[in-house]
Formats: C-alpha cells, sequence, structure tokens
C-alpha cells in the first residue's frame, strides 16, 4: 500500500505513475491465445477438446461437453434454499432495474416531409462467460443472462470451465433464463462461441468476465462477434471522513482486494488519523479473511491511501476513472454529481458496494483500466440493436435528390449521384 499526500510537491506526478502501472496482464498472453483461436476455427470441437485436456485436465466428448438438463435440474435444487431465495430476489431486481431502460420505436415526418425513425430488435444470441476457479459467480450468471432475457435474447448459451458446477451457478442460470450451458472455459471457449465448435454454435455476441486469457481471446474475435468490453482487474475508490468507522471502510476496500491479486482499492480522505485507523482495520481484517491471501497481495502491491480536502476528490475520481466509488460522507450528492467518469456511483455510508454486486438491481459488469473515460457497465442495451428508417415520397425525394447528387459528386463517387438523379423530373 503506498500513501499519497495532494499537498506533496510531487503527487501529481508520483500517483499517475500509480495509475499508469500495469496490473494482471502477462506479456505472452496474446500470442498463446491467437494460437488457441485460430486452431479452434480450423478444426473446431477437435481442438476444443484438445485445449480442455491440455489446460484443465477435463476429458470431454462431444457428448459430455454439454450440461444436460437433468443435471441442471438436479444442481439448481442442491442449492441452499436461502441462496436459492436470494438468487431470485436478485433476479427480480436486477429485471426490474434493465426493464426501465428499455428504449421506444420512433417514427416522424420532418420539415423536408421525410418520414425518419429508428426501432429496437434484441439480439437472436448471446454467450456469456462465466468464470470458475477461484469461486462460484451466480451474480455473473444473473447480471449478464438476466439483461439479455429481458432485452428479449432468445438464445443465451453459458460456457464455464470444466470441473463440478456449483449449485448456486446452475440455480442462477434456470432462473435467469439460461438455454444452455457448455463446460468449456478459456480462450478455447470463447473462440467456440465466435465461430462455432461441434454442437456449440455460434453467437452473435459474447458477454462477461473472465481471465487475461479470456480478455484477450474477446479483443481478438471482436468484429466477428459483438464484445460487452475487455475487463480487467477490479478497482474500487473509497471516499470517506473521519465520521465512518474505520472498520467499514477496510472491509470495502478490501471487498474488492479479494477478487485478484492484481485488484486496486484506494481510500481518499481528509484525515490522516483516520487513514491510519482504517490501514490497522485492513490489516487485521485479512487476518481472518478466508480469501486474505489474494486480498493482501492487491492491498500491498496495488492499494493506495490519498490524503486530500474532500472538496478535491471529484478531480481525483475523474483522474482514476474508477469501476466502482464509494462517497461515504454527509450529503454525498454534492461531491459525485461532480463526477464524470466512474463505473458506477455508490452514495453515503451505508452504501457499499457490495449491494451493486448482488441486489440493488443495477450491473456489476462494468468498465475498469480507466474505461469508465468512455464506455458505460453493461446494460439492456448491449443485448439490442438500432436500425434506421427512411421513406421518402415524391416531394420529399425532390427536396433531398439534388442535394444527394452534389455531395456525391464533390466525393467522387459517380454511381451514387445517378442513383439521385435519375429518379428526379430533370432527368427522367
Amino acid at each position: 500500500m503506498r500513501r499519497f499526500v495532494a499537498s506533496d510537491a510531487d503527487f501529481q506526478t508520483a500517483f499517475r505513475a500509480f495509475l499508469d502501472e500495469r496490473r494482471g496482464a502477462p506479456a505472452d498472453v496474446d500470442a498463446a491465445v491467437a494460437r488457441v483461436i485460430e486452431a479452434v476455427k480450423a478444426e473446431g470441437l477437435a481442438a476444443v477438446l484438445r485445449f480442455s485436456r491440455e489446460f484443465d485436465g477435463a476429458d470431454l466428448t462431444e457428448q459430455t461437453i454439454r450440461v444436460s438438463a437433468e443435471e441442471i435440474e438436479a444442481g439448481a435444487a442442491e442449492c441452499d434454499p436461502t441462496v436459492r431465495e436470494a438468487i431470485a430476489f436478485a433476479a427480480a431486481r436486477i429485471r426490474a432495474y434493465h426493464e426501465r431502460q428499455r428504449p421506444k420505436d420512433e417514427r416522424f415526418t420532418d420539415e423536408a416531409g421525410v418520414e425518419l425513425g429508428w426501432r429496437w430488435t434484441p439480439l437472436e444470441s448471446v454467450g456469456i462467460y462465466v468464470p470458475g476457479g477461484r469461486a462460484a459467480y451466480p451474480s455473473t450468471v444473473l447480471m449478464n443472462a438476466v439483461p439479455a432475457r429481458a432485452a428479449g435474447v432468445e438464445r443465451i448459451a453459458m460456457v464455464t470451465p470444466p470441473g463440478r458446477l456449483q449449485p448456486a451457478v446452475l440455480a442462477a442460470a434456470k432462473e435467469a433464463g439460461v438455454t444452455e450451458i457448455w463446460r468449456v472455459g478459456g480462450a478455447q471457449a470463447v473462440a467456440a462461441l465466435a465461430y462455432g465448435a461441434g454442437p456449440i454454435a455460434p453467437v452473435d455476441k459474447i458477454v462477461g468476465p473472465g481471465n487475461a486469457y479470456v480478455t484477450a481471446a474477446k479483443r481478438r474475435v471482436y468484429g466477428v462477434v459483438g464484445i460487452d468490453s475487455l475487463a480487467g482487474p477490479s478497482e474500487i475508490v473509497v471516499v470517506a471522513d473521519a465520521a465512518n468507522d474505520p472498520d467499514w471502510i477496510a472491509a470495502d476496500l478490501l471487498s474488492q482486494a479479494e477478487h485478484d491479486p492484481a485488484a486496486q482499492s484506494i481510500l481518499i480522505t481528509d484525515d490522516a488519523a483516520f487513514a491510519d485507523a482504517v490501514e490497522r482495520a485492513v490489516q487485521t481484517q485479512l487476518q481472518s479473511l478466508a480469501t486474505g491471501e489474494d486480498a493482501a497481495l492487491s492491498w500491498r502491491d496495488h492499494g493506495a491511501v490519498v490524503i486530500t480536502p474532500l472538496p478535491d476528490s471529484p478531480a481525483l475520481v475523474d483522474l482514476i476513472a474508477p469501476e466502482h466509488v464509494e462517497f461515504a460522507v454527509d450529503e454525498p450528492e454534492r461531491l459525485a454529481d461532480r463526477v464524470r467518469h466512474a463505473g458506477a456511483i455508490f452514495l453515503g455510508r451505508l452504501t457499499p458496494e457490495a449491494i451493486g454486486d448482488y441486489v440493488a438491481g443495477s450491473n456489476h459488469v462494468l468498465p475498469t483500466s480507466r474505461a469508465a473515460r468512455f464506455s458505460s457497465g453493461l446494460s439492456l442495451y448491449d443485448f439490442l440493436k438500432r436500425t434506421s428508417i427512411v421513406k421518402c415520397d415524391e416531394a420529399a425525394f425532390g427536396r433531398l435528390g439534388p442535394h444527394t447528387v452534389a455531395l456525391a459528386e464533390a466525393e467522387g463517387l459517380p454511381a451514387h449521384a445517378r442513383s439521385a438523379s435519375i429518379r428526379l423530373p430533370s432527368d427522367r
């Protein structure tokens, strides 16, 4: 963990250097991913099965790579009733939140008499990547599949690394309306969704977080399919004053640090003594945290405390452009309303980021690595397409046609010009 004091002469240089440090992306990832994708593209299922044996130690076949409906039902039934209830509660809130985002189709006639508009249609198919390994993530299933289903996507194909599927993940898949589940992970899963592999039919878009190999694979297949974003390690900024309980703020910082040793947690406060208390609380909580090994590495290597007057915190948040930011202060909107770049904002002392991860209803798939400067979190819009509509009658075309001809000729495109001029009365 590093400490920065805004009044220090070298603060801006030192803090920017800290933000620019590379986190969690091995240099040789892209070359390895390219090999996998080309093999799957050329060989299909045979390559997927081979890589599953090589990377995951899973001896799968065309018959066993798919999770059967019976397995889903049986696994979901094993889920603890309290967890099932929480999954249903979260799904309902996520569904309600995203359904409010539904845009309207529009048709209108402008002053030139041209009928214009747009209509929204759902994607036909979506692939959802659900990580395995470190933990079971039913929330990832809900955050990706529920908005897709709310948008009207008919086919939702879920991929997840081979191994025992946790009952909570299967219960979430069933609740969210996932239509098929495949035991395949890593770059080979992304390639299978993009190009197809045996029984795995290609999809139109791939969403969901993964490790560096999954992210590199999504980057490589973009254009063949759509993707949601290129996810990096988790991030949180907590803006807090000394009126907070240090234990609460320490827990909030560790809530992201426990995801990954490359995660980043930053405290911004105006009180050095409070910062000291939070640091002590972090160390105390790490001793009893089941995920403490990863969290400790994250806090040691990528954690930070910034001492600055709180009115200056929005500018720092914009510089960081974090995935999550909490404003644990009185009247949090006074600061939050001045923030332009953040994936999600949590207001007040009783709104920890963890609420947003699970049951608030907003989406937890958010831009990382400063991408909040130019992108948004996952939403209903990620599963919809907008199609433009244009209709001219004779009078409207008479107004637009000559200008079309003039612009087409200026661009040196005579067929474009002819396509318009041939319809004008003077050219008939």
